[in-house]
């Protein structure tokens, strides 16, 4: 992957069309793009609709390659792209707030509108520290 190009668990890795390109220049998912959430999720909460549009700048992307063996361990894909292609957000439920997202939530934030996911991280630290969670 980016940081150890020779890991034996790329678990975050190229785009498959992109492995094998020499020049990576104008190869990145830039711009916003569509999320369905699960239901059942800290995400959908958050949000409050299944689809989402989100802001990328990225060429890495979940290796679809380790899908089954991390949801099996507790990780918890819940939001794709629209096909199901690609992993944008992963949740651990055994945990208060454990988010995972491809994509850039600071990139739509303003300061009194922030991203959804940050208001209710922020929801979860407070009912954390008072006990409630």
């Amino acid at each position: 992957t980016e940081v150890d190009p020779a890991t034996p668990h790329p678990v975050i890795d190229l785009l498959p069309e992109q492995r094998k390109l020499k020049d990576l220049g104008g190869t990145m998912r830039l711009g916003s793009y569509p999320c369905r959430l699960l239901r059942e999720s800290k995400s959908f909460l958050a949000y409050g609709e299944e689809l989402i549009y989100e802001r990328h700048r990225h060429r890495y992307e979940f290796n679809n390659e380790y899908r089954e063996l991390l949801s099996s361990k507790g990780l918890k894909i819940v939001g794709t792209s629209p096909n199901g292609s690609l992993v944008e957000i992963v949740e651990l439920d055994e945990h208060p707030w454990f988010v995972g997202v491809q994509f850039h939530p600071e990139f739509k934030s303003r300061p009194y509108r922030p991203n959804p996911l940050f208001r209710e991280f922020l929801n979860a630290c407070i009912k954390q520290r008072e006990g409630r969670l």
